[in-house]
């Protein structure tokens, strides 16, 4: 039998040996529990999320990027859903310029895949009557202010759906009179993306605001009414025309183009192809649309065009 105060020897093999760290007592036995929580601290998220791949939410504003606006958005969906994907179409968007907005969306959206959240804000109307939308069109959506922003993507998708957001559960909460892009449009676009249906959000309308139709006016002479409808950084006059309004085989007959009291006789299908000494030409830009082009040179400047002047086609 051993002393008083002796230590037993410890027969076991090394690997059944239990270690402890030194100068602690062994930890006291817990209850275990079948559905024990984890004593790390959780973020708060939508009971809808799942660990599968998030889809998209794209960013389009007119905040720049000097004030925090673009940041207090992504913090408040990222607080809400930690695994969104945000890609920055663009934050340049001229201050209150909802035509801008409008074509940057249409030539953009094509770019991405079925689910993708667009947050659209330029919003010269915030804190007023005006409505907070959601557009479900071509398997995407489009949340934002109703004052026409999404006007382009409702003329290129006949099968649009609009619901207006009603849902206060949804809101950040105090919603500023100054900011729906953080409080409302944020939470909103966070909520899809983790599988809240629109339905679930607001109630369907019939009637969105709608700017200028996207679609050329065909007058009864053959003639077609068309306009600019943005002007690039390069100084390349975007036209509202598409190839099924001018097709190859009219341009190939001498379809002519008149604007600013200019002829334009020439197309071509990129930028050098333009011969030298050649001031104006017609050129396919990438979203789709004919462009007033000078190689090299400010197409607009040339032209002392702006958005909204008119274009003629006549020949077709």
């Amino acid at each position: 039998m051993p002393k008083s105060g002796s230590k037993k020897k410890d027969t076991r093999s090394p690997a059944k040996q239990q270690l402890t760290p030194a100068n602690t007592s062994p930890r006291p036995r817990v209850s275990e529990s079948p559905r024990q929580s984890s004593p790390r601290p959780r973020v708060s998220q939508s009971p809808r999320q799942s660990s599968k791949r998030q889809p998209v939410i794209t960013l389009l504003t007119d905040f720049g990027r000097r004030d925090y606006f673009v940041a207090a958005m992504k913090g408040v969906i990222l607080s809400s859903n930690p695994n969104a994907q945000l890609i920055d179409i663009s934050h340049e968007i001229p201050p209150q310029d909802i035509e801008a907005a409008a074509f940057t969306l249409v030539a953009a959206y094509p770019s991405f895949s079925a689910g993708t959240i667009h947050l659209v804000v330029v919003d010269p109307g915030v804190g007023s009557t005006r409505r907070a939308i959601i557009v479900n069109a071509s398997d995407q959506f489009f949340v934002g202010p109703d004052n026409g922003i999404f006007s382009y993507i409702i003329d290129r998708e006949p099968s649009a759906c609009v619901f207006e957001i009603t849902n206060r559960s949804y809101f950040r909460q105090p919603v500023s009179k100054t900011f729906h892009g953080r409080d409302i449009f944020a939470p909103v676009a966070a909520a899809l993306a983790v599988g809240t249906k629109p339905e679930e959000l607001g109630e369907t309308i019939t009637d969105p605001v709608q700017l200028q139709p996207l679609t050329p006016i065909h007058l009864d002479d053959g003639r077609v009414r068309a306009r600019i409808i943005h002007i690039d950084s390069f100084g390349n006059c975007v036209t509202n025309l598409t190839e099924n309004d001018l097709t190859p085989e009219l341009i190939a007959a001498g379809a002519r183009m008149y604007v600013k009291g200019r002829l334009i006789r020439k197309f071509r299908q990129y930028f050098a192809e333009a011969e030298d000494g050649e001031t104006l030409f017609g050129v396919w830009g990438s979203a789709g649309f004919l462009e007033i082009a000078s190689r090299n040179r400010s197409a607009a400047k040339l032209l002392k065009a702006r958005r909204g002047d008119t274009v003629t086609v006549s020949g077709v």
